[in-house]
């Protein structure tokens, strides 16, 4: 969506933004909804989403996405613990589309970095989203292993980072500061957003991408609403509700 404009839900135009909104998810039939819409630049998934989504066989999963969807970026993660398998899988997952980005946890299980796996990958040119980064260290090592000028992803957990009473937005401003100092054709990506405000966030701190999922998305369209309007619609809300559930006292 870089350089494209919100769409109210009045049918007004918003504000221009220039962050990359990357669908979230791995229903397919989500996924195909959002290539049509012009507000998605790219995709992800992981294996979570895969679970929840109901996906039975990887592979097959991953070559029906790519047949319907050629043209933008699309993240496939390593499901492996052991880096040597994870090589293997992510040299199976590039393989199959010019537009795969390879899902690199950061640490395997036991905590162990991932930077060698990295440093390799890139030197074979493996386009890579880094993911589940949450500190300093992590963003260090990542970026000791890159040498080249790949437009790798780094994933960057604003939204856990959240969750724990720990505000991202500084962070987020200091990574993508050293990530662009190291190469600039890095992405910082603002992953795991709780809310809308987050798209605002992450974009007034210079974030190339932020993920999404389909019901923040379909809340974009709030943007710029009276808040009048709202207030109103929300007590009519709870007032045909009430008269739909025939409460009495």
């Amino acid at each position: 969506m870089a350089g494209n404009y919100l769409a109210h839900g009045d049918g007004s135009i918003g504000r221009k933004m220039n962050i990359k909104i990357y669908a979230d998810g791995a229903d397919i039939n989500d996924m195909l909804d959002a290539y049509d819409n012009n507000l998605i630049s790219g995709f992800t998934t992981n294996p979570t989403l895969m679970k929840k989504a109901g996906v039975k066989d990887y592979l097959s999963f991953v070559e029906s996405v790519l047949f319907k969807i050629t043209d933008l970026p699309i993240s496939f993660e390593v499901f492996s613990d052991d880096f040597e398998e994870m090589y293997t899988q992510a040299k199976k997952l590039s393989s199959l589309g010019d537009n795969v980005f390879v899902k690199i946890p950061v640490t395997n299980t036991k905590g162990e970095s991932s930077k060698e796996l990295i440093h390799r990958l890139d030197s074979e040119s493996v386009k890579m989203n880094i993911t589940a980064v949450f500190t300093d260290q992590q963003v260090n090592d990542v970026l000791s292993a890159i040498s080249g000028n790949m437009p790798h992803i780094i994933s960057v957990f604003a939204g856990r980072i959240a969750d724990t009473g720990v505000d991202p937005i500084p962070m987020m401003s200091k990574y993508l500061t050293k990530i662009k100092a190291h190469n600039k054709n890095l992405q910082l990506l603002w992953a795991s957003p709780r809310e809308v405000l987050n798209v605002y966030q992450a974009e007034n701190v210079g974030c190339d991408i932020i993920t999404i999922v389909p019901a923040l998305l379909k809340k974009l369209s709030l943007g710029g609403k009276s808040l009048e309007d709202f207030s109103r619609e929300t007590v009519k809300m709870f007032y045909d509700d009430a008269l739909a559930s025939g409460f009495k006292l």
